[in-house]
Parts: structure tokens; C-alpha cells; sequence
């Protein structure tokens, strides 16, 4: 009798050992994919390609690597119609052109990051593409006094690795919702109508100083005004 209650109570310790390793097992395969999930989940770097759409405003991002001989016009409607942009500045641009450099600054436009030499981004390191978006950084405020926080990178290029050379550096990666497509010099009319066409709040116009740029500008602005949006700035649509 004393036997079959030892044999017994052995018995109930192997299944309650079992037991207990199976729950430790199940809950293990449960957990495992969580701990996985939560260490390599992390926030995947975006860049930015439009506004807040709550608003009915719209920002002038424009690109500049050339063009200058177009410039001051532009800088005269900007005036007139009374808006400030943000000028994307390469940097051997502007060390070529200080003075267009130091004009859009003292007329109260916002200054962004395009790189010094207008190099693919993609095929950069991280800290190749670093150097490129520093040598601007410190030309643009050694003229200027203002230090640039929004990178367009160029050719509309980004990946991990560049998105990440941004940030550490704290800058925000800039894209566009609407692209005028102006190197190709269409007339004005197309470049308006294709911006028209598209517009919506919180949109970021890509452009550049082209010939086509210049003479569609008074009338896209006007045309803008009346739809109801007001012009302004990258920094300002992000907020």
C-alpha cells in the first residue's frame, strides 16, 4: 500500500514537472516573436513630401545649382506678391554667387541644404554624404549668419543611409508633392496648369530658376491667392 502511494506521488511530480516545462515552452514560442518584433522594430526614417493638410497653404521649395541669371526676377515677384520661399542652395552655387546667396537671406527667405557638388546621395556613405551636406552648411552661414535644418537631397535620391546622415546631422529630409518639371523648359502656361492640377493643402512645389519658371510665377501665384492657399515657407507647412 505504502508503495503504490510513492509510486503515485512520483507520478504526480513527473506531470506536474512536464506541465510545467510545457507551459514554460508554450510561453516561450508566444513571447519569443514579441521580444523579436520589439528590438528590431524600430522607427523607419521618412522624408517628408507634403505639409499639414489641415491648411490651405502651400510651400515654394526651389532647388539651386544654376540658373542665376534668373533669379533676381524671381526674387522680384516674391517681392510684389509679398511671399517668401524656401531656397534648396548647392553650395559650390553659392560660393560662385555669395551675393544672390546673401539677397534671398536679407529678403527673409528660408535657406535648405541641396549638397555642395550635386552628387548622387545613393551611392554615397553616410558620412560622404555628411561632408557634402556640412560644406554647405557652414558656407551658407558664413555668409548669411543662418544655419539650414531641411536637406533636399539631390535627384530626389534617399535611402538608409542617407536619410540617416541627415538626421544625425538634424536635419529633415525634404521631398515634393507637386513637381513643375521646369528643366524640361515647357512653356509657362503647361508649368502652371501642371501645378494647378494638382494642388491641395500642405503641398511643397518643386522648382527651379529657369526661363519658364520666372515668367509662369505672377500668374501661378495669382492663381494660387485665388484658389484660397496661401504661399509660404517649407518650415512653415510643417509645423
Amino acid at each position: 500500500m505504502k508503495w503504490m502511494i510513492v509510486t503515485r506521488i512520483r507520478q504526480w511530480y513527473v506531470f506536474f514537472a512536464a506541465g510545467v516545462f510545457l507551459t514554460i515552452a508554450m510561453l516561450a514560442g508566444m513571447l519569443q516573436p514579441l521580444i523579436t518584433n520589439n528590438t528590431t522594430n524600430q522607427i523607419k526614417l521618412q522624408p517628408i513630401f507634403h505639409g499639414n493638410i489641415t491648411e490651405p497653404k502651400v510651400a515654394f521649395a526651389c532647388n539651386v545649382f544654376w540658373g542665376e541669371e534668373f533669379l533676381p526676377d524671381m526674387l522680384k515677384t516674391f517681392e510684389d506678391q509679398n511671399i517668401h520661399i524656401t531656397f534648396f542652395i548647392g553650395g559650390s552655387w553659392a560660393k560662385k554667387y555669395p551675393e544672390l546667396l546673401t539677397d534671398m537671406a536679407n529678403r527673409g527667405h528660408e535657406l535648405g541644404n541641396h549638397t555642395y557638388s550635386h552628387p548622387h546621395p545613393n551611392t554615397l556613405s553616410k558620412e560622404k554624404n555628411k561632408e557634402q551636406i556640412l560644406k554647405t552648411e557652414e558656407l551658407v552661414k558664413e555668409h548669411t549668419g543662418y544655419k539650414t535644418v531641411l536637406y533636399a537631397p539631390p535627384y530626389g535620391e534617399y535611402n538608409d543611409t542617407v536619410l540617416k546622415a541627415a538626421d544625425e546631422l538634424g536635419y529633415t529630409t525634404i521631398m515634393w508633392s507637386i513637381d513643375t518639371i521646369d528643366w524640361k523648359r515647357p512653356p509657362a502656361d503647361i508649368l502652371k496648369n501642371r501645378v494647378m492640377k494638382k494642388l491641395h493643402n500642405g503641398a511643397i512645389i518643386l522648382m527651379h530658376p529657369t526661363e519658364p519658371t520666372a515668367k509662369a510665377l505672377p500668374q501661378l501665384i495669382s492663381e494660387i491667392k485665388q484658389a484660397g492657399y496661401t504661399i509660404t515657407t517649407v518650415s512653415d507647412i510643417l509645423k
